[in-house]
């Protein structure tokens, strides 16, 4: 059976720009890399003078790669398979805490090489079945008719293509493919021809990145408006990290995706599906940091129970609670971090002190005692993640408030600072041994994060309740400071947990991460119009977390881009 080419990738990195050129010019062929468009870590703060909604703010909508996660999720269904294949791929590097931030979404020779495996085993899988199910002719009824079975293929490529690559074909994206066909039918059969061109599709730049091409302006304006399909796209990926299906892609081709109003109704319906509290539940999962869980180690002698199957149910538990305040429940902000509410595995049960029914693998709901748990704050999986293997830590818990709910990120140590944590020998309890940092050149930003990592010592470090350490009772008394809103002491999780749950500034950081992730970039001062929208509707919504969703839609930056922007990626 003939290659045609579509084996190989060429090695080395090409820029973006370089891409969408090539790719306007008609170049589908092979890709080696490519680096994002957009403004680096840390550039897009946010900060400098409010825009007005005049139509003039630089809207940056970089060309993504799709994600591991974005990956699995496009092959199941686009082909209905179970494989995963994108496990095997390089990790998703991170920036600002989520990894499909599109400057840090290259692709390397060996991206390119498992983008290779990765069709071929699919495109195997694909035709290893009953062919008529995945053809639109009978291959019994045509099997030897050369005109038949390309007459065959060729509806197979413009109807399998308008998946996979998100639109409807080009003439030459057909011939491209049909071509793929040809070398696989030369000396093969229909089967193999077919092969080929599922390979040859899944190996498109089409299909790997989240392109959106389109040059022309709406009349004079400096903003271009996706066309239909992009738009479908970003539909498609906001709520379901997967391509958009059949009846989105008829919804783009009738007009349908064209105003505030089709958006929001669109996106309504699309969160009724499952395949959205997977997709939406991803976020939560980078947001708190939790993907680091799997990764993780726990000193033997101090947690004997932290074992895989105690690990596997922590992992389980955030998504189901999850899922439970955004489709069950309340929907509020407010509910994600004061509901007592767990949902526990045997092994988590046991560590909650709680039972549920002997053997349980599926989390199954428990109530927690409300003046000991609150909210995703108190889950063990949050609690393992931002602690050491030996013991707690009151500072990487502190950070996290602080980053991850307040959006203020503490400068990093200087690089002569031993980042050892203390050891007993400088005290019984946390509050004890790293009272060390209360002075010295650190102590400013210390500040900021050990007085309220210290409110969760009331949790060891696998999340475990407890009162006393080495004897002592656990002093859990916290204080924020140079917050917009919170500034002032608390006790315990609970009372922080309130705090937050009450807070301007931690609603309008919510609303920002958000808007980090879904827009696959940091923000600039280009997007203060829709950043501003996006807050004060969160607000108004009470800190409705399903709302967020839709109302992200309702933002110029999810509507437009700025006309510059392809030329600048």
């Amino acid at each position: 059976m003939a290659d045609l080419g579509y084996r190989r990738w060429r090695g080395g990195r090409v820029t973006l720009a370089t891409l969408a050129l090539a790719l306007a010019a008609g170049c589908d062929g092979t890709i080696g890399g490519a680096g994002a468009g957009t403004d680096g870590p840390g550039s897009g703060s946010g900060q400098g003078e409010p825009q007005a909604c005049g139509g003039t703010e630089r809207l940056l909508a970089p060309q993504r790669r799709l994600t591991r996660f974005e990956y699995n999720n496009t092959v199941r269904d686009l082909l209905g398979t179970s494989l995963t294949p994108a496990e095997q791929f390089p990790p998703d590097e991170i920036a600002g805490g989520f990894n499909n931030n599109a400057a840090v979404l290259t692709v390397s020779s060996l991206h390119a090489e498992k983008y290779l495996l990765a069709a071929e085993a699919l495109a195997a899988e694909a035709v290893a079945g009953d062919l008529s199910t995945l053809l639109p002719c009978d291959p019994a009824a045509v099997d030897g008719q050369v005109e038949a079975e390309e007459a065959c293929a060729r509806e197979f490529v413009e109807d399998f293509g308008r998946r996979a690559y998100r639109r409807p074909l080009a003439p030459q994206d057909v011939e491209r493919l049909m071509r793929a066909y040809a070398a696989g039918r030369t000396g093969g059969s229909l089967r193999e021809g077919i092969e080929v061109v599922i390979r040859a599709a899944l190996q498109s730049p089409k299909f790997l990145f989240r392109l959106e091409l389109r040059h022309e302006l709406d009349g004079a304006g400096p903003k271009v408006r996706l066309d239909p399909y992009e738009m479908a796209s970003r539909l498609s990926y906001l709520v379901w990290a997967s391509g958009p299906d059949d009846a989105l892609l008829e919804a783009a081709e009738a007009g349908l995706l064209q105003t505030r109003e089709q958006l929001a109704e669109r996106v309504r319906e699309m969160l009724e599906s499952p395949r959205a509290r997977l997709a939406i539940a991803e976020f939560y999962k980078q947001w708190l940091n939790l993907g680091k869980l799997e990764l993780i180690v726990k000193e033997e002698g101090a947690f004997p129970g932290f074992d895989d199957e105690l690990v596997a149910g922590m992992s389980a538990e955030t998504p189901a609670f999850i899922e439970h305040v955004l489709w069950s429940g309340d929907r509020k902000l407010s509910s994600l971090l004061t509901l007592p509410v767990g949902f526990a595995t045997e092994s988590v049960a046991e560590l909650y002190g709680v039972s549920v029914p002997p053997g349980s693998t599926t989390p199954q709901r428990v109530d927690l005692p409300p003046d000991q748990r609150a909210g995703v704050l108190t889950q063990p999986a949050f609690l393992a993640v931002h602690a050491h293997p030996d013991q707690t830590s009151p500072v990487l818990r502190g950070k996290a408030i602080r980053s991850k709910f307040m959006c203020t990120e503490p400068k990093p140590p200087p690089d002569d600072v031993d980042l050892t944590p203390p050891t007993g020998e400088q005290g019984v309890t946390a509050r004890e041994r790293f009272n060390q940092h209360a002075s010295g050149a650190c102590a400013g930003c210390h500040q900021l994060m050990d007085p309220i990592g210290f409110a969760f010592e009331n949790f060891d470090s696998v999340g475990a309740y407890r009162t006393e350490e080495g004897g002592q009772v656990i002093d859990v008394s916290g204080e924020i400071f140079q917050s917009e809103d919170m500034d002032g002491p608390f006790v315990g999780v609970r009372e922080l947990a309130e705090k937050l749950a009450g807070s301007e500034q931690v609603r309008e950081c919510l609303a920002t991460q958000w808007f980090r992730y879904t827009a696959g970039r940091f923000e600039t001062v280009g997007d203060e119009c829709s950043l501003g929208q996006l807050r004060a509707e969160f607000h108004g919504s009470e800190g409705d977390l399903v709302e967020l969703i839709v109302q992200t839609t309702q933002t110029e930056a999810f509507m437009f881009r700025s006309a510059i922007a392809a030329e600048e990626e």
